[in-house]
């Protein structure tokens, strides 16, 4: 999002921010002295949050990183009856966030010999799978054809949601509403977002390790990497300790904001139920990318990407999204969405730079598509008008809508 649509979004906005800055301890580096990066423009940042609250969410926040220290910036509330405000050291659900997560497990077996990334999904989970062609790599990739099963689960918004807000599903149990549903295309022909693609992850990991995903996430990513304020609770519905409050749209327009704080998040568990903060997020953004989680092999092939879309500038490698700047940053980590929550997670590939950003609504694409405008802020800087020059015209970049990881309504 441009410097000059956020402040045009922003024009006339007054909702409550508040700005804090803290200085970060000095990063050693070797090599090659890196170009300097722009200073984040925070001002940029502010007004996507309030862009955010003008789009529907009661609050948002965002967390900078960079060898200058840490920057934070919020707006609005995180609970709507206590009046309290946002709060970057509140925690939240993180949504998609999660597949991250679980792709680092994941790629830590095949580095260990426990998977194999090209190998049929069927090989170890026999028969499980309708097709033995469909890879462990295809679903890393968003590119094994099942079917996502949230398009239907939740073709009504709210009462999906109410259905399955206190509900315990199997994995068998979320693969079976898939494979009930039409494929989406042959095995690695095309990306296509679908949650099933993870729950069956969860269930390799699983298989591979005798144990339960969320003690995987704790001894690979959370304990290394001392991250106090993540965790994986599922089917525990209560957010524990300070955390925001969560706000599902109804389809219907002016219908009142649904309190979805409280669930078991059953519905995604491996592809979406982690729940963390903006200070763990931007630990575990930078911690992959300077190669504290995995091998260098390992790395490489996570952040090998194709194309999402037709603009070239969105891209998914295994687990990861990768999104191109408009001047020129390429920024690895994922989007988020899980009811009442909309999160962003991203870090450039050297590790030095990071940025998270929630905003406490959901189904209300626009709120989306605003905080999205937080990444061109912090990571592009203020925006200038460059001199013209005979050989190489300035690259610019449409806003895109935000990308959709469970079905938008509204």
């Amino acid at each position: 999002m441009s410097a000059t649509l956020i402040a045009a979004l922003a024009g006339g906005l007054a909702p409550a921010t508040a700005a804090s800055a803290a200085p970060a301890a000095p990063t050693a580096t070797t090599g090659p002295a890196t170009p300097a990066a722009p200073a984040p423009d925070m001002d940029g940042v502010t007004a996507a949050l309030n862009a955010a609250m003008a789009n529907g969410a009661p609050g948002a926040m965002a967390r900078f990183t960079g060898p200058d220290g840490v920057r934070t910036r919020t707006a609005g509330v995180r609970d709507r009856v206590s009046g309290e405000a946002m709060d970057t050291r509140a925690r939240f659900r993180i949504g998609s966030v999660s597949k991250t997560f679980s792709s680092v497990v994941l790629l830590q077996l095949v580095d260990e010999g426990r998977l194999e990334l090209d190998a049929p999904v069927n090989r170890y989970l026999p028969v499980l799978l309708p097709d033995d062609r469909i890879t462990v790599r295809h679903l890393l990739t968003l590119r094994s054809g099942l079917a996502d099963y949230t398009e239907a689960m939740f073709a009504k918004t709210v009462p999906g949601f109410e259905a399955v807000r206190d509900r315990v599903f199997t994995y068998q149990e979320l693969i079976d509403l898939s494979l009930a549903e039409p494929r989406t295309t042959e095995p690695g022909v095309a990306y296509k977002y679908s949650n099933a693609n993870f729950v069956v992850v969860g269930l390799l990991i699983e298989k591979a390790t005798g144990t339960a995903v969320a003690q995987q996430y704790e001894q690979r990513i959370i304990e290394p990497l001392k991250l106090r304020h993540t965790s994986y609770v599922h089917p525990e519905t209560r957010i524990k300790g300070r955390h925001v409050r969560g706000y599902l749209h109804p389809d219907g327009e002016g219908a009142p904001l649904v309190d979805s704080t409280e669930q078991t998040a059953s519905w995604a568990q491996s592809a979406g139920a982690v729940i963390s903060d903006p200070a763990d997020l931007n630990t575990f953004t930078t911690a992959l990318m300077r190669g504290r989680l995995l091998s260098p092999r390992m790395l490489d092939a996570m952040t090998t990407v194709t194309p999402t879309d037709a603009t070239q500038t969105r891209f998914y490698g295994l687990g990861l999204r990768r999104y191109d700047l408009s001047c020129g940053t390429e920024v690895y980590g994922h989007t988020g969405t899980v009811q009442g929550f909309y999160t962003y997670a991203f870090a450039t590939r050297d590790g030095r730079r990071a940025l998270s950003a929630m905003a406490n609504t959901s189904n209300r694409g626009a709120a989306n598509t605003a905080l999205g405008g937080t990444l061109e802020a912090a990571f592009c800087g203020k925006k200038t008008t460059p001199a013209a020059s005979p050989t190489k015209a300035p690259r610019t970049l449409s806003t895109l809508p935000a990308e959709a990881d469970l079905p938008e309504r509204r």
